[in-house]
């Protein structure tokens, strides 16, 4: 193992919660504006993950007053507080690039996953 994987591992989150491309999550991030810090929730379906490690990364995306909005956060970076699975989807795609051409309703219907 060389200096900068022993480095990497010491920086690796270890208590991560298990999600896919397709669930509904909420992204709890610290936000730090002058000298206070804050919590700010980003809602979405996670339609992309890439990456492995510390470089792995996941893309949210959720409809604000009629606009898409899209938000990549590093999975392993201290600025996430916490991420929560709302619900889980079942997809089969890797990518769901699909949802930004959908308008409405429809763009963020995804399948819920049942339990078997």
């Amino acid at each position: 193992m060389t200096i900068i994987e022993k480095i990497e591992q010491e920086q690796l989150k270890t208590d991560l919660v298990e999600f896919r491309v397709g669930d509904t999550v909420k992204v709890h991030t610290r936000v730090v504006e002058g000298g206070k810090e804050r919590v700010q929730i980003f809602a979405g379906i996670v339609i992309a993950r890439r990456g492995t490690g510390i470089n792995a990364s996941f893309t949210v995306r959720k409809i604000s007053y009629g606009e898409g909005v899209e938000r990549v956060f590093p999975l392993h970076t201290p600025r996430i507080s916490k991420i929560e699975v709302v619900s889980k989807g079942k997809v089969r795609r890797a990518k769901l690039h699909y949802l930004r051409d959908r308008v409405g309703k429809k763009a963020m219907l995804v399948k819920t996953a049942t339990k078997d």
